[in-house]
């Protein structure tokens, strides 16, 4: 039997649409996992085949409470940060709280870990980050951040603590810039582009897009979770201190690209395009850092996930696809 690393990774947020992924990637290469969830989705299900395996352990909690920081950092030698709220009317709905647990929590964690030096700290954070691109041109690290959401706001002022405060925070940390995520996940969500534009169309429905034409990019999950192995795997000199964009040159698509993708699988769709949506952004993402340096090769495309979730969908696999928990991002009451 292959030996367990000599690593316990904490995963804050890890009951989530990309933790519960990554949770069982990192079980799958041996690390020792504990999860801090405050399982504001009613989520725990999504870790239930976890819970059997020794090297795992779950603690319910707020990750801005320093009592429960302190309690499950035993031991610990790594952590990712991924909890946050998430998506644009879940935080302009609560923008005080959006600010407490994504800016002032994310801020009180950092310094709180400056008692433990873990080994990694991973936060992640989003290339929504670049907001409204004026050239063509896709972003890489280095570009101009323009956060057009309370959401990347609060990333944007947490990135610029950790880069200010970079000599004082004490330990190896990392910034990971991911793109727009989809594929499936043992917490589904089907509030995210790829997974609502295909569910709308697979389920018959009309399908409103606004702006067709405004660029984004896309990771799948399993990727997202291929980039965050890779950095706890690298030697401290290639990460620590350093900014990282997650996806795929090849995976930048207008709002348009993606309907036709699933349109294609599907051989039919019902879609009507407007123009004025209140999503201003518009942006394509370099990633050609993290291929140099890390030798992250993304695998997963859109179409490939795409055939996925419809096959799923067809199968009945979501019987309650309308069910309010899958759409967190509108429905969700704190």
């Amino acid at each position: 039997m292959p030996q367990t690393k000599n690593k316990k990774v904490l995963v804050i947020g890890g009951a989530g649409y990309i933790g519960s992924v990554l949770v069982r990637r990192l079980l799958n290469e041996r690390y020792k996992v504990v999860v801090l969830d405050n399982l504001l989705y009613d989520n725990i299900a999504s870790l239930d085949d976890c819970m059997s395996d020794s090297s795992f352990s779950f603690i319910r909690g707020d990750f801005c409470d320093n009592d429960i920081l302190d309690r499950v950092m035993d031991k610990v030698s790594d952590v990712v940060l991924l909890a946050a709220l998430v998506g644009d009317p879940l935080c302009k709905k609560y923008p005080e709280e959006t600010r407490r647990v994504n800016e002032e929590g994310s801020i009180n964690l950092i310094n709180r870990l400056g008692r433990y030096a873990p080994e990694r700290f991973i936060f992640l954070s989003t290339c929504s980050n670049y907001g409204l691109r004026e050239t063509g041109e896709p972003a890489d690290e280095m570009a101009v951040l323009n956060p057009k959401s309370l959401y990347a706001e609060t990333k944007v002022n947490v990135e610029r603590y950790m880069i200010d405060n970079i000599n004082d925070i004490g330990y190896s940390w990392t910034i990971l810039r991911s793109a727009t995520a989809f594929g499936l996940s043992f917490r589904m969500r089907f509030d995210l582009t790829v997974s609502q534009f295909t569910r709308e169309l697979s389920l018959g429905r009309e399908l409103l897009v606004y702006d067709e034409n405004t660029w984004r990019p896309y990771c799948h999950v399993d990727d997202i979770s291929e980039a965050v192995l890779k950095v706890l795997d690298a030697p401290e000199k290639k990460v620590s201190g350093e900014i990282f964009n997650v996806g795929s040159n090849s995976e930048n698509y207008t709002k348009k690209n993606i309907v036709d993708i699933i349109c294609s699988r599907l051989g039919e769709g019902k879609v009507r395009y407007e123009k004025g949506g209140r999503d201003p952004r518009n942006y394509k993402v370099a990633f050609d850092k993290i291929a140099n340096i890390l030798d992250v090769r993304l695998k997963q495309t859109v179409d490939r996930s795409v055939v996925e979730l419809i096959d799923k969908i067809g199968a009945g696999h979501f019987i309650d696809i309308d069910n309010k928990r899958f759409y967190g991002n509108y429905f969700l009451d704190l």
